[in-house]
């Protein structure tokens, strides 16, 4: 199994320890993402230190304020790093509203900007801004070879998320018993647009609710959706690897 999307440095135990736990678990591979300057650093030196797992780079909406071009050739110089898989998360997020709005927009199409000048996958953050999102992905993800809706909450949009091509991938929350519509979501979608994560140490899958989460809880999820959507764990499996080789280029 793949977890293809945690922040291991907001986690409390070591990398070191996060890694060995999951991959007794049977994760294989952690994508870990730098959401700033130093976190950016971070998720490199773990890429670099540890066998399997990989980064993702960008700005995330929260830490958007100033972006100028500066941000941007920081984030460009990381994603040449050899543990650069993705450019990201990078969104909006109208929830928290940690950053100007106007600042959010801007480090936003920069990055999908940069994604596809090069050719590299954009994760997105969106969370009470679909329709600002879904609007900034049409007009400049035009040459993004993948987009990955990380914790993916557009459960009402999936059928337009699946005629973009994007990549749906689904957090321990699919899990919660009220979590109906992510349900059907991740049960319908088509399979080779499925992905799973754990987003570390957030959004514990429901048997650790409550508890920090960490990359090997992405078995959990991947069960539970296994099982919604009628295969074995197996397979999902099998098909989740395939599709995380796919996007993230291994």
């Amino acid at each position: 199994m793949i977890d293809t999307h945690c922040h291991l440095d907001a986690c409390e135990p070591p990398d070191a320890e996060l890694v060995a736990r999951a991959r007794e678990a049977g994760v294989t591979r952690i994508a870990t993402v730098g959401t700033n300057g130093a976190s950016i650093r971070r998720a490199l030196s773990a890429a670099d230190a540890h066998d399997g797992v990989v980064a993702i780079v960008g700005r995330h909406p929260h830490d958007a304020t100033g972006f100028d071009a500066a941000g941007l050739e920081e984030i460009e110089r990381a994603a040449a790093g050899p543990g650069a898989r993705a450019i990201g998360e990078t969104g909006l997020d109208y929830y928290r509203d940690h950053a100007p709005r106007a600042d959010q927009r801007r480090a936003f199409e920069a990055q999908l900007e940069l994604a596809g000048r090069l050719e590299m996958p954009a994760v997105i953050h969106t969370r009470a801004a679909e329709d600002d999102t879904f609007a900034v992905l049409r007009e400049h993800a035009r040459h993004v070879p993948a987009v990955i809706l990380h914790c993916f909450s557009a459960p009402g949009r999936l059928d337009g998320c699946v005629e973009q091509g994007y990549f749906c991938s689904f957090a321990g929350n699919v899990t919660y018993p009220k979590a109906t519509d992510l349900q059907r979501a991740a049960r319908d979608v088509p399979a080779e647009l499925l992905l799973v994560e754990t987003d570390s140490p957030y959004l514990a899958p429901q048997p650790r609710r409550g508890r920090p989460n960490e990359p090997a809880n992405v078995a959990h999820t991947a069960r539970f959706i296994a099982e919604l959507r009628g295969v074995s764990y197996e397979e999902l499996e099998r098909l989740v690897e395939a599709n995380a080789a796919r996007v993230l280029g291994w």
